[in-house]
C-alpha cells in the first residue's frame, strides 16, 4: 500500500539566478482519476533544462517559481487513478512530455503535437528530476521490459530528432545536420539508419565534431574555419543537399542553410533561434521550390512508435550518444558539462536515498 505522502529528493528552481537547489520534498499520493504515480528510474538532461539552469530570458518569461524541473524520464508505475485502464501498476514507462487537452481543433484532427493548450512537464507543471512524479496516464508510453534502462529516458528527445529527420525522405540522398549537440548527434545517427547517401554535419565544437564522425558523418564542416555554403556546394556538385535537419538554432547557421539546400529540397527546423532570421524568400525559397517544416515536439503517438521500431531493430547507437552518467544530486554538474559543449546526452540516476 502506498503511503498518503512520500518523501523524495527533488531538483528545484526556486530562485531567479543560475543554478538548481537539491532538496527534500513531500509528494501527495492522492491521484486524479486519470493520473498515475511513478517512481523515477532514470532522467536525462536537456537543453531546456540548461536554459532553466542559467535562468535566461526565456526561463524568466516562462516559469513560475518554485518549480521541480526536468521532463525526460522513465519510471515504474506505483499506483493509478480510478479511471486508468491502459497503464498498470508495475509498468515501466517513459513519458510524452507535452500534456495536451484532447479537445481543441488540433487535437481533434490528430495533431496533438500543436495542441493550443499544451502544458510541458517540468516547465508548466512540476517535473521529473525527483524520486517520484505524477502525470496523466495518457502521457505514459509503456516500455519493453528488456530495453536497456539507460535508453528509456532518452526516447523523448530521440522523438524530437526522429520528427525532424523523418519529415523528408533521406534514403539515397544528401543530408546536412546543422548543430551536432545531443539532438544533432541523434540526427546524424538517424540519417545513417534511414540510408542517407551523404551526411554532412555543421558544427564548431571539436568534441561534437569527433562524435559526429563516430556516428557516421561523411564530413563535418566547422564554420569558424571554412565557408560553409561554398564547401557544401563543392561537396554536392554545386547543387546543395537534398535535406537539411536544423538543430542549432543559430542565426547564421540557419540563414546559410537556405543557401545550400538543393532546389526542390526540404528544410526541417527544430532549433530555436534567439534572434530574428533574415531570409531571401524569393531566391532561397520560392524560386528554389523548397519545402520548410517547423518541428514541434513529437507527433503523438506516431513518432513514439517510430522510435520503438528503430530501437527494436537495433538501428541506432544510443550508447555512443549517451556520454555521461551522473547521480540525480549531481544535476548542477550535469548542467555545467552540457554548457561546456563537451558532451552528448547526459543521463542522471536517482539513488536509494532519493526515495522515502
Amino acid at each position: 500500500m502506498v503511503s498518503p505522502t512520500l518523501s523524495m529528493t527533488a531538483v528545484v528552481k526556486d530562485r531567479p539566478t543560475k543554478g538548481f537547489t537539491v532538496t527534500k520534498r513531500q509528494i501527495s499520493t492522492d491521484l486524479d482519476p486519470e493520473e498515475v504515480l511513478i517512481k523515477v528510474l532514470t532522467v536525462s538532461f536537456c537543453g531546456t533544462d540548461h536554459h532553466i539552469y542559467t535562468y535566461d530570458e526565456w526561463a524568466e518569461s516562462r516559469l513560475e517559481l518554485p518549480l521541480i524541473v526536468g521532463h525526460e524520464f522513465s519510471g515504474e508505475v506505483l499506483s493509478v487513478g480510478e479511471k486508468v485502464d491502459d497503464v498498470a501498476v508495475g509498468d515501466v514507462v517513459s513519458a510524452e512530455t507535452h500534456i495536451i487537452c484532447g479537445t481543441c481543433e488540433f487535437c481533434l484532427r490528430g495533431e496533438g503535437h500543436i495542441c493550443e493548450n499544451t502544458r510541458i512537464i517540468g516547465v508548466d507543471t512540476d517535473g521529473c528530476f525527483a524520486g517520484y512524479v505524477k502525470i496523466p496516464a495518457a502521457n505514459c508510453f509503456i516500455n519493453d521490459p528488456d530495453m536497456d534502462p539507460l535508453h528509456l529516458s532518452v526516447q523523448e528527445p530521440l522523438g524530437n530528432a526522429v520528427h525532424t529527420m523523418a519529415k523528408y525522405p533521406v534514403a539515397g540522398r544528401s543530408v546536412a545536420v546543422v548543430g551536432t549537440g545531443p539532438l544533432g548527434l541523434m540526427g546524424i545517427d538517424l540519417a545513417k539508419a534511414y540510408g542517407a547517401r551523404q551526411i554532412i554535419g555543421i558544427e564548431i565544437n571539436e568534441y561534437r565534431i569527433a562524435k559526429a564522425y563516430e556516428l557516421g558523418a561523411d564530413l563535418v564542416i566547422n564554420p569558424k574555419e571554412e565557408d560553409v555554403v561554398a564547401r557544401v556546394l563543392e561537396e554536392t556538385d554545386g547543387r546543395g543537399v537534398d535535406v537539411v535537419g536544423e538543430f542549432s538554432g543559430n542565426k547564421d547557421a540557419i540563414e546559410k542553410a537556405f543557401k545550400y539546400v538543393k532546389a526542390g529540397g526540404g528544410v526541417s527546423l527544430l532549433g530555436i533561434p534567439a534572434e530574428t532570421i533574415e531570409l531571401d524568400l524569393a531566391n532561397d525559397i520560392v524560386f528554389k521550390g523548397i519545402d520548410v517544416y517547423g518541428v514541434v515536439g513529437r507527433k503523438i503517438y506516431e513518432t513514439w512508435h517510430e522510435v520503438r521500431r528503430l530501437l527494436d531493430e537495433g538501428r541506432l547507437n544510443l550508447d555512443k550518444i549517451i556520454t555521461h552518467q551522473l547521480s540525480l544530486k549531481q544535476v548542477n554538474e550535469a548542467a555545467e558539462i552540457m554548457g561546456s559543449g563537451d558532451s552528448g546526452k547526459i543521463v542522471l540516476l536517482p539513488e536509494e536515498d532519493d526515495y522515502e
